[in-house]
């Protein structure tokens, strides 16, 4: 975490965030919600939208874009091209770069898609007593190919994607819980406990983020992953896409409440 990152933690504003953030945006901004982004070209946007529907718990989706927008309701004055800390562009399945503005690499057909992040949820759970390992030790949140396939949409097909956090043992039963009331932010969790259940080898080593120390008693918490669209990306090859690099989210105006039901 840099000095800056550090500095914008508990009290800055969304729009501080998407001004100054460069890293992962985990813890901050607390209490708004966060979303993941994917953009695609029109022809391709239906794929998107039926993968979605067919795969809600990884793939919730908060807002889509007019084909060339870059502005969405979750957030009246942010600019998708460069609000998010770090993009990924993605040429037939390949990543071919990294910036922290996509301006550049924007078109005019591109359609984007604002899909529920599960940093969401964090603040319901820290106020449950659940701790956070990863935002503790300064780290980005674990993700994880699973060996679960998605159900396919038009074109459009890949493995489920899940994010790991570390909780002790007695809190597992609070944070399926707490999570569950959240369903648009991947809502409770798709596994408890052994990871090679889900085809996971090792988890010190994730295909996206930091690994996580666990202290004594804790136990690996599986959540739905909004990374999934990437994976799909990456196994359909689609001509030319836009997503958020893992871990650094479009941080929204929306309370984080919002998403939570009784």
């Amino acid at each position: 975490m840099t000095i800056g990152e550090a500095a914008l933690r508990g009290t800055s504003t969304p729009a501080e965030v998407r001004r100054s953030a460069t890293g992962p945006t985990a813890g901050l901004a607390e209490g708004y919600a966060q979303a993941n982004l994917i953009a695609v070209p029109r022809d391709w946007a239906y794929d998107v939208l039926l993968f979605a529907q067919r795969n809600p718990k990884p793939c919730p989706v908060l807002d889509v874009t007019e084909p060339g927008g870059h502005r969405t309701v979750l957030a009246a004055d942010a600019d998708l091209r460069c609000d998010v800390p770090r993009y990924r562009v993605w040429e037939h399945g390949e990543l071919v770069a990294e910036p922290a503005d996509a301006g550049g690499h924007w078109r005019d057909d591109l359609v984007a898609f604002l899909i529920g992040c599960s940093f969401t949820f964090e603040s319901a759970l820290k106020l449950a007593g659940v701790p956070l390992r990863y935002v503790e030790q300064g780290r980005n949140v674990p993700m994880y190919v699973t060996d679960r396939e998605c159900r396919p949409a038009g074109r459009l097909h890949g493995p489920l994607v899940v994010s790991m956090r570390y909780v002790p043992g007695h809190l597992v039963e609070t944070a399926r819980a707490v999570t569950a009331r959240m369903p648009a932010v991947h809502g409770a969790p798709v596994h408890v406990g052994d990871p090679a259940a889900l085809g996971v080898a090792d988890l010190d080593r994730p295909d996206f983020g930091d690994a996580t120390m666990p202290h004594d008693g804790d136990v690996p918490v599986f959540w739905a992953c909004g990374v999934t669209p990437q994976a799909a990306v990456m196994a359909s090859r689609p001509p030319f896409a836009i997503t958020h690099a893992p871990g650094h989210m479009f941080v929204t105006d929306v309370r984080d409440d919002t998403y939570r039901v009784c």
